[in-house]
């Protein structure tokens, strides 16, 4: 970053032609964010990592040391931002960025709620520390942690204040609608003191009808990417919240959304995002410039495409001084593209370097040694055995009225009441009908407290799977056919210090370790998508039909997505908050 008094005196000096300048790009088309013009015939100057100059004296900065880049018959971009992610999910800041760099991705906006329920305020510090000295800049908005359980929920004022000085930390992270309109005294004075911050409160309103969403905007939220249907969309935008049309490996919905088009309306408060991407997807499909290039064939004008994913995402964050256009004062992040409607960057440059040619990388991610303490987050106080799973009901009766989690899709959840045998005294799963056991533990709070409940749809025939990267939790969710092999899985997650594991008849059949707070692996990005491509294969044969099983085991315990959730207090109904137990007759 640029010492803003001794750098801004040269980047003047460049401008007004006294200077050279470190780099000049001569013969390019130059688009316009402001304006929605392409400029031809003009020259852009950088020095100390800024645009200095965008004009047509071609000469202008060009001294015996300047580079000259020719970029005739080409066309100038600004560089693109993810106005909201997932990084630090499973892979670490250097590794993700080692996929993510190379397609014009210059900046990056992030959630960073992984470690807070296992390690508080020191592993979000931590987190950021690795974020930042990247090849390009890392944003990240403070966790609101709006968890389903008591002990998860909400982030302290001291550590909230903590985050909220940092120049780095543009606002609070979405904030789940159920729980700010259900416990506000918890949440709106975290939004006081943001706003009182003059930063962004980004938001989260899947499922709001239309009182609600207006309630929940009343409260000062200025975002939204939940939306999955354009009119779901042009609801949140006359309510005046952006709208983050998500992308990624969690949803995709920039298609169905872009029907929004027919309406002829306004498209400056509408953003492409990924909402989080993973390395597998990374490898296929590539980031930011696979976004933007699909809101292109999907019919969307190049230009409004394009200022979807730089002005209107730096405009929603107050850094429309910084990033997000090609003009004087602004940081030099520039992709040079064949054309408006072609987003394959030939050439990416960051702060003024080129980090990029082709798709290969020129710039190295630096790397962070994670403590270790952010290597023993699973605190698990015993060897666990098949006991712990067991669902014991006394009294002699034939059978149990019960709640289950149902999935209704890989992702959404509802409550459903069954009633069940009891065998021998217990409660078991039972496969033929693809219900399944699920145990929520607690794995840093209270370690070892759990709730173990059942689910219907998983699809697992046998064996058992274990999860610690979940989200919004200290928990870990094991779903299984049988009790030995859920205590398998845990026991050999504990020995990882966090990961996923499968295992079928006492054997591990295949596993990613994620030891860096359990959700973090620290092994190549290259390695954990073989890892999760493995994992996936593995489920599929043993029965699990959803395409992300670890996902969809990670999601349970996240009030992110309706219905009906986990957690090692029991199930939480998200339509009214309430925390019910297993079972659901009056015996």
């Amino acid at each position: 970053m640029m010492t803003y008094l001794n750098d801004t005196k040269s980047i003047i000096n460049v401008a007004s032609g006294f200077e050279p300048a470190d780099m000049v790009i001569t013969g390019g088309r130059i688009f316009n964010v402001f304006t929605g013009e392409l400029l031809d015939g003009f020259s852009v100057a950088i020095k100390h990592g800024r645009i200095a100059y965008v004009g047509t004296d071609p000469e202008n900065g060009i001294g015996p040391d300047t580079m000259v880049m020719d970029a005739d018959g080409k066309t100038l971009i600004p560089g693109l931002i993810d106005g909201h992610t997932h990084m630090a999910w499973m892979n670490t800041p250097e590794e993700f960025l080692k996929l993510a760099m190379s397609g014009g991705t210059t900046t990056i906006i992030t959630e960073i709620f992984e470690p807070c329920p296992v390690a508080g305020i020191a592993g979000i510090l931590e987190l950021l520390d690795a974020m930042q000295d990247q090849p390009v800049k890392i944003f990240a908005t403070a966790p609101a942690m709006v968890s389903i359980s008591q002990r998860t929920r909400g982030i302290s004022a001291k550590d909230l204040d903590t985050l909220l000085l940092r120049p780095d930390v543009l606002g609070l992270g979405e904030s789940y609608w159920q729980g700010v309109l259900q416990e506000p005294d918890i949440y709106l004075p975290q939004f006081e003191k943001t706003l009182a911050f003059r930063k962004t409160l980004e938001g989260h309103s899947a499922g709001a009808n239309e009182k609600r969403l207006n309630a929940y905007a009343a409260t000062g939220i200025s975002s939204c990417h939940e939306p999955i249907k354009a009119d779901e969309a042009l609801d949140r935008l006359r309510l005046g919240m952006v709208v983050m049309v998500r992308e990624g490996s969690v949803r995709r919905e920039l298609e169905a959304i872009s029907e929004i088009q027919t309406t002829g309306i306004d498209l400056r408060r509408m953003i492409l995002v990924s909402d989080g991407i993973s390395a597998v997807d990374l490898k296929k499909y590539g980031y930011m410039e696979s976004i933007v290039q699909k809101a292109i064939n999907l019919g969307f004008k190049p230009e409004d495409a394009i200022r979807m994913a730089t002005l209107n995402v730096a405009e929603h964050f107050s850094l429309d001084g910084q990033i997000g256009a090609i003009a004087p004062g602004r940081y030099a992040d520039i992709l040079i593209i064949p054309n408006i409607k072609t987003i394959r960057p030939e050439i990416v440059i960051s702060n003024g370097v080129i980090i990029s040619q082709n798709g290969y990388a020129l710039a190295k991610p630096r790397p962070h040694q994670f403590s270790q303490k952010s290597r023993t987050s699973v605190q698990l106080p015993r060897t666990f055995t098949s006991g712990d799973f067991a669902v014991t009901v006394s009294g002699g009766q034939s059978s149990r009225k019960i709640h289950l989690i149902e999935m209704v899709t890989d992702l959404v959840t509802r409550e459903w009441i069954k009633e069940m045998p009891v065998i021998h005294q217990q409660l078991r799963a039972d496969v033929s009908q693809d219900i399944l056991k699920i145990t929520a533990i607690d794995r840093a709070i209270v370690p070892g407290d759990l709730f173990t409940g059942f689910i219907r749809g998983f699809g697992l025939r046998s064996g058992a799977m274990a999860v610690s990267a979940t989200w919004d939790s200290a928990d870990i969710i094991v779903i299984g056919a049988n009790d030995a092999d859920m205590a398998t899985a845990v026991n050999r997650l504990h020995e990882l210090q966090g990961g996923v594991v499968v295992c079928e008849n006492g054997k591990i059949r295949a596993e990613l370790g994620l030891p860096i707070f359990g959700v973090i692996s620290d092994l190549p990005v290259d390695t954990v998508a073989e890892a999760v491509e493995d994992i996936t294969k593995t489920l599929t044969v043993m029965g699990v039909p959803h395409p992300d099983p670890i996902k969809t085991s990670a999601t349970l315990t996240s009030a992110a997505i309706p219905f009906f959730k986990i957690c090692e207090e029991g199930y939480v109904r998200m339509k009214d908050g309430a925390t019910l137990g297993l079972f659901a007759d009056k015996n």
